[in-house]
C-alpha cells in the first residue's frame, strides 16, 4: 500500500438547507475554496460533517460532490463510521463506490470493546475493502480508545496506513509515533488542532483539523512551513489559530465552526437538531476572535 496520508486535511462540514437538505452548490463552493487555500486532502462525512445525522443516500451523494468537483487534485478522505462491524463495512463499500481514495473509520461508539474486539472489528473492515483506512480514535466522544500497541498492531495489515489521534492527550499521540516508528507504511495524523505543530516535532504526518474548515490557509501554514524548515513560522501559525480551537468549546460540536463559516459568507445552515445555534453572546465573542485572526473584516466576511 503506497497511499501516504500527510499534510493538512479538513473534515469539512455538511452544509444544509433551511429544510435539511444537502447543499449541493455550497458544498461545491467549499470544496474549491478549501484546496484554493492550499488544503492537502478533503475530509467529508467525519464528526465535523456530522456523519451520524444522514441518511445513506445523502452520504453517498456527499461523497460523490467532493470527489466530482476535487477532480483529483487532492485527495479525498471519507468517514466510514457505524456503531456496528456490517454497517461500517456497507459504509466503506458505499464510500468505494463513489470513488473517494482512502476511508477513516471511527471506534464503534455506545458500546465498550476490549482492545481484542477492536482489533477485529478494524481487521475485518479492512479485509472488505481495497481502500487505505485511517484508524480514528476519538475517546472524549466515544469513550473508546484504541491503544497504541493495538494500533501497532493493525499497522501490520496492509491497507491500514494511519491513525488519527483525536484525545488530546499527547503521550498517547507520542506512543503511536514510537511503537510505530518502525513502520514506514504507516502515519500519525493530529485530530485536535492546538497539538499540530507539536505532532510535526514528534514524526506525525500532518492533522485532520476542523478549524482548517475556518482557517484552511493558517492551518495549512503550521504543516508547509515546518516542512519548509521554517519551524519558528510554524509555531507562530499554531498558536495564531489556537484560539479558534479554543473557541469549539462553545456550544455543541461542530456549532462554531458552522457559524464561523456563516460569518465568512459561506451560507452553510446550522448544524442538524438537536444541536442549537450558538447564543447571540457566543457569536459576538466568536466574530472577535475571527477578527483577531485576520479571518473575518471589519464588514464581517473574508
Amino acid at each position: 500500500m503506497s497511499f501516504q496520508p500527510k499534510g493538512i486535511i479538513p473534515p469539512i462540514i455538511t452544509p444544509f438547507t433551511e429544510d435539511d437538505a444537502i447543499h449541493e452548490p455550497v458544498l461545491r463552493r467549499l470544496v474549491n475554496h478549501f484546496i484554493d487555500e492550499g488544503v492537502h486532502g478533503l475530509f467529508p462525512m467525519g464528526t465535523t460533517g456530522e456523519f451520524y445525522a444522514v441518511t445513506d443516500d445523502e452520504y453517498k451523494r456527499v461523497l460523490e460532490i467532493t470527489v466530482e468537483e476535487t477532480c483529483g487534485r487532492v485527495p479525498v478522505y471519507a468517514g466510514a463510521n457505524h456503531i456496528t462491524t456490517r454497517g461500517a463495512v456497507r459504509l466503506a463499500h458505499i464510500a468505494e463506490s463513489a470513488g473517494v481514495n482512502a476511508i477513516s473509520v471511527l471506534t464503534p461508539m455506545f458500546i465498550g470493546q476490549t482492545q481484542e474486539e477492536l482489533y477485529h472489528y478494524f481487521k475485518t473492515i479492512a479485509e472488505s475493502t481495497p481502500l487505505p483506512i485511517i484508524l480514528y480514535n476519538n475517546k472524549p466522544k466515544t469513550n473508546v480508545t484504541i491503544a497504541p500497541e493495538t494500533a501497532a498492531r493493525l499497522g501490520e495489515i496492509p491497507n491500514i496506513v494511519g491513525v488519527k489521534d483525536s484525545t488530546g492527550d499527547f503521550t498517547n499521540t507520542e506512543e503511536y509515533l514510537r511503537l510505530t516508528r518502525g513502520n514506514p507504511n504507516f502515519s500519525v495524523l493530529l485530530g485536535r488542532d492546538t497539538l499540530i505543530h507539536a505532532g510535526l516535532c514528534y514524526g506525525a504526518a500532518g492533522a485532520i483539523a476542523s478549524c482548517a474548515n475556518v482557517a484552511p490557509r493558517l492551518t495549512a501554514d503550521i504543516y508547509d512551513k515546518y516542512v519548509a524548515g521554517d519551524i519558528k513560522g510554524s509555531l507562530e501559525a499554531q498558536f495564531k489559530l489556537a484560539p479558534l480551537r479554543i473557541a469549539c468549546n462553545m456550544g455543541t460540536f461542530p456549532a462554531v465552526i458552522k457559524e464561523g463559516l456563516m460569518m465568512q459568507g459561506f451560507p452553510v445552515g446550522k448544524c442538524l437538531d438537536p444541536i442549537a445555534e450558538l447564543t447571540d453572546g457566543e457569536k459576538a465573542k466568536l466574530r472577535m476572535i475571527l477578527q483577531e485572526m485576520d479571518l473575518l473584516s471589519k464588514e464581517g466576511t473574508l
